[in-house]
């Protein structure tokens, strides 16, 4: 069910009626109908992926019970692999089987071995796959590690795992932070809907309005890159760079502002990317979910930045090339990992990785300095050519269109409607750069404002068109 809709307005609407009016009193009925609902959720489209999600979940919830009681050292790690091996052997092939079969053929060709592709299957990705099984699996790696006890309230547990708002593209909640809000009892807060509504309407905003009418435009352009120079080329490059992060943030926007009306505070997924000043930076405002997770349980077991530079570099490239292989099944996907760690390198060696760790651009004035706005562009213009090799179809595609854009650079001619909305996104997103939740405390929801985007949003709903991560 796709959050831009009639028919998730419907849903939404007889769930928030029947969740604050009719079961709001009983705590079981509550996640009974989270869960049920969730189900309903997922399985609009295509019920055989509940069976997925279902048996994931029985499996960590018993191997949660049973790590704790474990004896010996051995049994919790065999418990652990367990899930770890279930878990990513289901994720492994439904994503990449085909990617590592038709790799491997590839190579033998090249050898000069001609292989036919008789072993690749018509798998069809279940729709967030990435994003629960990631969830799920943090959920294990905290038991093991003492973080977390277990819970033997099997409905809460698969509440969790299927927690409709982020299901399908996040953010990918710890079971940390969300168990214990479906645990305890819930108030209906005036002031947390509020918030919730503007979150969904910005989310809307950009997803429907923005992200929608810049898709054809992307489309058109990456489709048919050797018919253009490389000033259309580059323009295309910046305006994939704003579809996906309206489309992505607006999905979790959305997420966000959907959980806030259920009187659930889910993590925020995006704080304002493009205004990052380097890439370290840049990490700590995309994508927050799924970077934080890499760097808890994947890059500090691996020893972090502890055991000496070189081994730290190496640490790095194993995060970035693992985060672009998670995005999808194809070797763009690695090279745009590799790009980005390569990029990351210089403020590692230089020791600028934590130079912006709280701060934002301008923090404490209206106007940048020239030097903010400096690092700002060049951080942009280094992220906007890493997105090539992510949304063109081939390595070579995305070499060939970064050339062009080098070596045949003309002034090109705008596409007007995607650069008015670009516009006013980041003129919009710097006032609020505080604020990515739109919160009372800096915005006061200024009716006038949120009317237009109500407007806006109504006179483009209901083209249906997919979100970008759900491919994911």
């Amino acid at each position: 069910m796709l959050f831009n809709s009639i028919e998730y307005l419907i849903f939404i609407f007889i769930f928030f009626i029947t969740y604050w009016f009719v079961v709001n009193r009983n705590l079981k009925f509550q996640n009974l109908l989270i869960l049920l609902s969730s189900y309903i959720f997922y399985g609009w489209w295509d019920y055989r992926f509940l069976s997925l999600i279902f048996l994931s979940t029985i499996v960590d919830y018993f191997i949660g019970i049973n790590i704790p009681k474990s004896s010996s050292a051995f049994k919790r790690k065999i418990l652990l692999f367990s899930s770890l091996f279930f878990n990513l052997s289901l994720l492994g092939f439904f994503k990449y089987y085909n990617f590592f079969i038709d790799s491997w053929i590839d190579l033998f060709n090249l050898l000069g071995y001609e292989i036919k592709s008789i072993w690749t299957l018509n798998i069809i990705l279940p729709v967030g796959i990435s994003f629960y099984t990631f969830q799920t699996l943090s959920y294990t790696i905290d038991i093991y590690k003492n973080k977390l006890k277990p819970t033997k309230d099997f409905i809460l547990f698969a509440s969790f795992v299927s927690f409709f708002p982020q299901l399908v593209a996040g953010p990918i909640e710890r079971a940390t932070n969300l168990l214990p809000q479906i645990l305890k009892k819930r108030q209906f807060k005036f002031q947390q809907a509020v918030q919730g509504l503007r979150l969904i309407v910005w989310g809307m905003f950009k997803k429907v309005v923005i992200a929608d009418t810049l898709a054809p435009h992307v489309d058109d352009i990456f489709n048919n890159y050797q018919d253009f120079d490389g000033g259309i080329l580059f323009i295309g490059a910046i305006y994939f760079a704003f579809q996906i992060y309206c489309d992505f943030s607006g999905y979790s926007d959305i997420a966000i502002g959907t959980a806030k009306l259920l009187g659930i505070e889910l993590m925020s997924n995006f704080k304002f990317p493009y205004f990052s000043r380097n890439i370290a930076e840049f990490w700590r405002r995309w994508h927050i979910s799924l970077s934080t997770w890499f760097r808890d349980y994947l890059y500090i077991p691996l020893g972090g930045s502890k055991d000496g530079r070189w081994k730290s570099l190496r640490n790095i490239y194993i995060i970035f090339i693992v985060s672009g292989f998670w995005h999808g099944a194809n070797w763009t996907f690695i090279a745009w990992g590799l790009i980005h760690a390569s990029f990351y390198l210089p403020s590692f060696l230089l020791k600028t990785n934590r130079k912006y760790v709280s701060s934002i651009i301008a923090e404490k004035t209206l106007i940048p300095s020239a030097k903010e706005s400096f690092e700002v562009i060049i951080t942009f213009f280094l992220v906007t050519i890493a997105w090539v090799f992510f949304r063109s179809p081939s390595l070579i595609d995305s070499f060939q269109y970064i050339e062009i854009i080098f070596t045949n650079f003309q002034i090109p001619r705008l596409y007007r409607s995607g650069l008015f909305y670009i516009i006013f996104l980041v003129l919009f997103e710097y006032l609020i750069r505080h604020n990515e939740r739109l919160s009372d405390k800096y915005f006061s929801g200024d009716w006038i404002v949120f009317s237009l985007l109500i407007i806006a949003v109504l006179e483009k709903f209901g083209d249906y068109n997919q979100f970008i991560y759900f491919q994911f």
